[in-house]
C-alpha cells in the first residue's frame, strides 16, 4: 500500500512594491515670499522709526557730549584735545559742589511738600462729592500754566517791596523779607513755584492709581470696622506703593534738571543770585556753556548730572524694594 505524502504548494509570490511617487513641493509664490517676510519683518519695520529717533536725537547727542567734554570746545576757536582736564577742573571747582548742594535743598523743599499734597488732593478727589470733574480738571491747570508765565508771578508775589507774601507776614506782624537775595528765602520761593506747578499733576497720577484698587477691599475693611486713615493706610498705600515710586522717580529727575524757575526768579541770568545763593546744576552748566563760551566745560557738568540722575533713581529703587522686603517679611507694621 503505497502512501501518499501532502505536497505543499509554494507560497504566492509576493508582488514588489509599487514605487511610490514623490511629489515635489510647489515652488512658492512671489506673493507668498512677500507675506512670509512681512510677518516677520512688520514687528521690526513698526519699531525702527522710535530707534531711528532716538538714535538720531538721543543717542548721538549723548556719545557726542562724551567727545566734546574731553576736548576745550570754544565756538570762536574750535576743539582741542585735553583728556580729562575738564573733569579734573569740575570736581575741584567750589561752585560746583554749591550747585549740587542747592540743587539737593530746592530738591528736597519742593518733592517732599509736593507729593505730600497730592497724594492728599487725590485722596479726596476720589471720593464721591459734588463737583468732582471740575476739581479733577482744574488740578492740570497749573502744568497746562507755561514756566515763563508762573514764575513771573510769583516773583512778584515774593518781591520785597509790594508783595503779596510779604504782606502777608505784615498781617502776623512780621517784617518784610528780601525773598531773592536770601540764601535759604530764594531756595523756598522757588521750591513754592515748583510745588505749585507739579502737584496737581501728581494728584492726577496718583488718582489714577487709587481708582484702579478694587473698591471690594474697601467695603471689607469697613465692615471690620476699619476707620478711613486705617483703610488709608493698608488699602490704598501699599496699592499705589508702584505709582509711589513713579512719582518719586520723575520728581527727583525733574529736581535735578531744575533750569526754568531758577532762572527767570533771577531776572534771566544763570549766576544764581549775587552770591550763587539758588545756582542749580541747571543754570551752573548753563552759565559755563553760553555766559563763559566753554562748550568742553558744560558738557562735563552734563554727563555727570546724568550718572547722578543715574546714581539716585537706583538709590530710590533700592529703597523702595527694601521697604516692600521688609513688609513682606513682617519687619514692618
Amino acid at each position: 500500500m503505497t502512501s501518499t505524502v501532502p505536497v505543499r504548494s509554494a507560497p504566492d509570490a509576493v508582488p514588489p512594491p509599487t514605487p511610490q511617487r514623490v511629489v515635489e513641493p510647489a515652488r512658492p509664490t512671489l506673493r507668498s515670499r512677500l507675506f512670509r517676510w512681512e510677518a516677520g519683518a512688520a514687528p521690526y519695520l513698526y519699531i525702527a522709526p522710535f530707534f531711528l529717533l532716538f538714535a538720531a536725537f538721543g543717542l548721538f547727542p549723548l556719545v557726542y557730549t562724551v567727545w566734546v567734554s574731553l576736548h576745550d570746545f570754544r565756538l570762536n576757536a574750535g576743539m582741542t584735545w585735553v583728556g580729562l582736564d575738564n573733569f579734573v577742573w569740575l570736581f575741584t571747582n567750589e561752585k560746583f559742589y554749591n550747585a549740587l548742594l542747592k540743587t539737593f535743598t530746592i530738591g528736597v523743599l519742593s518733592t517732599v511738600p509736593q507729593l505730600m499734597l497730592a497724594l492728599g488732593l487725590a485722596h479726596l478727589l476720589n471720593y464721591r462729592m459734588k463737583a468732582r470733574n471740575f476739581f479733577r480738571i482744574s488740578m492740570i491747570m497749573p502744568y497746562a500754566t507755561s514756566v515763563a508765565a508762573s514764575t513771573l508771578v510769583f516773583a512778584q508775589i515774593f518781591g520785597r517791596d509790594g508783595g503779596f507774601a510779604n504782606w502777608m507776614l505784615s498781617l502776623v506782624g512780621l517784617d518784610a523779607i528780601d525773598w531773592r537775595n536770601g540764601d535759604l528765602t530764594a531756595q523756598i520761593a522757588i521750591a513754592v513755584i515748583v510745588t505749585w506747578r507739579w502737584t496737581g499733576y501728581n494728584a492726577l497720577i496718583y488718582l489714577a492709581g487709587m481708582q484702579s484698587i478694587s473698591y471690594d477691599l474697601y467695603e471689607a475693611a469697613s465692615l471690620d470696622g476699619a476707620s478711613r486713615w486705617q483703610q488709608f493706610r493698608h488699602i490704598t498705600l501699599p496699592g499705589l506703593r508702584p505709582t509711589i515710586l513713579f512719582t518719586v522717580v520723575v520728581s527727583t529727575i525733574g529736581a535735578t534738571q531744575l533750569f526754568g524757575e531758577p532762572l527767570l526768579f533771577g531776572g534771566g541770568t544763570p549766576n544764581g543770585g549775587a552770591v550763587n545763593q539758588y545756582q542749580t546744576v541747571g543754570l551752573f552748566m548753563y552759565q559755563q556753556g553760553w555766559q563763559y563760551g566753554s562748550l568742553g566745560r558744560a558738557a562735563a557738568v552734563a554727563w555727570v548730572t546724568f550718572v547722578l540722575i543715574v546714581v539716585l533713581v537706583l538709590l530710590n529703587t533700592a529703597f523702595v524694594r527694601l521697604r516692600t522686603a521688609q513688609r513682606l517679611t513682617g519687619g514692618d507694621d
